[in-house]
């Protein structure tokens, strides 16, 4: 995180700095559980909508899948909302429509919202997508976790 604000320091005006401090933010939340890791909700959400702002299309639309990830996992009493997340997720899409990160967390959405048929499509796109150069390792992780969930949506 002190690599990230540095960043910001030096170029408030360019994404990376304040994605890459999204990021590690959230993560750090997410280690903490959920009580401890809400108090990061609102800077993790700031620093994303600034890279929106930005640079939308920053690493192939990521602040919106990361976006549609923070509105689908705080709960709604603080903020979330699967609505905005499946906005988000849908927003990341048009960067890269075979974002099998995108396509699986739109996936966990539809599940939630109980559009099962909707869900499916998504999941066996996640395993149907091409491995991308830049994010294989990410592709392959998904297409497994895509594999495991979709027997369940029968």
């Amino acid at each position: 995180m002190q690599a990230s604000r540095a960043a910001i320091a030096l170029e408030p005006q360019r994404p990376e700095g304040h994605f890459w401090l999204a990021a590690n933010m959230g993560t750090l939340a997410e280690s903490f559980g959920l009580r401890n890791g809400l108090r990061y909700r609102g800077a993790v959400k700031d620093e994303l909508e600034t890279v929106l702002k930005l640079d939308p299309a920053f690493m192939n639309g990521s602040a919106d899948r990361v976006l549609g990830r923070w509105y689908f996992r705080v709960p709604r009493l603080f903020g979330g909302s699967n609505k905005r997340a499946e906005e988000h997720l849908r927003a990341s899409l048009k960067y890269d429509e075979n974002s099998t990160i995108s396509r699986f967390f739109l996936a966990e959405v539809l599940i939630d919202e109980d559009r099962k048929p909707e869900a499916r499509a998504e999941l066996e796109r996640v395993i149907d997508a091409p491995l991308s150069e830049e994010w294989a390792p990410e592709d392959q992780e998904y297409k497994v976790k895509a594999a495991a969930l979709l027997p369940r949506l029968k």
